[in-house]
């Protein structure tokens, strides 16, 4: 299977080349055709799959015939709208529309919270064909009519179970009102919930039904570990373990604000470059973050579900669950950040006695137990025993060794880094 075969046009297919890619994933390779054919699309797939290019490279194909080059604003209508539900997946999408749109003369641009409108109206006003957008600053511009949706051709939703989980519903609820009944719907999202099956059924037409990954499992190249250990210990061994493995490049998830900002002040002044990034973070200081964690200034990133759903940081290594989510599923996306597109992936999680039962949410989820180990000089109390699982499902301990360094061996096919 090549980009070719699957009905791309030569540039688009030289471009997705240059970018590093020969081989479509299995999301690409299922949903390319169909969204070329011009169907209502349906698509579940595991993060990092690359769902982005899935359906930013046959947009670009189909609205070809609309690029032209003319000043004129009118020349340039809103064609195709995606949402998306966080400000640094709004811009991922935009840079990939860019990155892989730079032989085909469309205009994109991106408007999300958090900062400034005014450029934002000013490059809308000039005209762009492709417009990503979160909900609520699309809905700012649609009040100031600083946008018009009525010739909306193309509309994807993007990360669509992250938006219902966030309570975007009524805001996308008022932004179909104002699209053009006629037009292509793509539906992108890591699970086909049942809340996503009746929003799916409300806006999609006969859709075609792309799910590459089984139901609620893990990427299989990620490597999955546990260290039992007491909460008030949890800062301490985690500080112990970046620095004993020398890990680089650090995705660790809290459930609060709060606590992201605590613990990355606490590994910060142990000589650990950490800072936190959640939605108390301006949008500036996101995304200098972001940029210093990519380029290797930055070792640790501590955030929460909210700001790290979306995140695309190009071979990520390292995944730590300092807390187990309260859902197990967002389990599986945590650590999807890691173990992208072929490569391989540790997903570490430090759980208490008192997270016992999401550690048996989580494991009930897999279907399978997670390897365990105890850090010599972190042994939990013997009174406070939190894992492993009682029965025949228990998990069986390990040596980390393996699961502390990261395999240099790795491939590199699709898209998937960018999705």
């Amino acid at each position: 299977m090549t980009f070719e075969s699957l009905g791309l046009s030569a540039d688009l297919v030289a471009v997705v080349a240059e970018e590093g890619y020969t081989e479509p994933t299995p999301v690409q390779a299922a949903a390319i055709p169909h969204v070329l054919a011009g169907r209502d699309v349906l698509a579940a797939a595991q993060t990092g799959t690359g769902k982005t290019a899935a359906f930013v490279l046959p947009i670009l194909d189909r609205l070809r015939s609309h690029a032209n080059t003319s000043f004129s604003p009118a020349r340039h209508p809103v064609r195709v709208l995606i949402l998306v539900p966080t400000r640094e997946l709004a811009m991922q999408v935009d840079e990939s529309v860019r990155t892989y749109g730079r032989t085909v003369p469309l205009r994109p641009t991106v408007v999300f919270g958090g900062v400034p409108i005014e450029p934002q109206t000013k490059a809308l006003r000039a005209g762009v064909e492709i417009l990503v957008a979160t909900p609520g600053r699309l809905l700012d511009h649609v009040g100031q009519k600083t946008v018009n949706l009525g010739q909306v051709e193309i509309l994807v939703l993007d990360e669509a179970d992250r938006m219902l989980d966030m309570g975007f519903l009524p805001d996308i609820r008022r932004i179909l009102e104002l699209l053009p009944p006629r037009r292509q719907n793509l539906m992108f999202s890591a699970t086909f919930s049942d809340d996503i099956r009746r929003l799916s059924g409300s806006i999609l037409r006969d859709p075609a039904t792309v799910e590459v990954a089984a139901r609620n499992t893990a990427a299989e190249s990620v490597r999955q570990l546990v260290y039992p250990v007491d909460r008030d210990r949890k800062e301490a061994l985690l500080a112990h373990l970046v620095s004993k493995y020398d890990w680089r490049q650090v995705l660790v998830f809290t459930r609060t604000k709060i606590g992201a900002s605590r613990l990355a002040t606490y590994l910060d002044r142990r000589g650990l470059e950490a800072v936190a990034i959640h939605s108390d973070r301006t949008q500036p200081e996101r995304t200098r973050a972001l940029e210093g964690f990519k380029s290797g200034e930055i070792r640790v990133l501590v955030a929460t579900d909210v700001a790290a759903r979306g995140l695309d940081i190009e071979d990520l290594p390292h995944v730590v669950n300092f807390e187990l989510p309260w859902e197990p599923q967002d389990y599986i996306h945590r650590i999807g950040r890691t173990g992208r597109a072929g490569a391989t992936g540790d997903a570490v999680s430090l759980v208490s006695i008192d997270e016992a039962d999401l550690l048996r949410g989580v494991q009930r989820l897999l279907k399978k137990a997670i390897p365990w180990t105890v850090e010599e000089g972190f042994v939990p109390d013997r009174n406070a025993e939190p894992v492993p699982l009682r029965g025949p499902s228990a998990g069986r301990p390990v040596r980390t060794h393996h699961y502390a360094h990261r395999s240099t061996g790795r491939t590199r096919s699709g898209s998937g880094s960018r999705s």
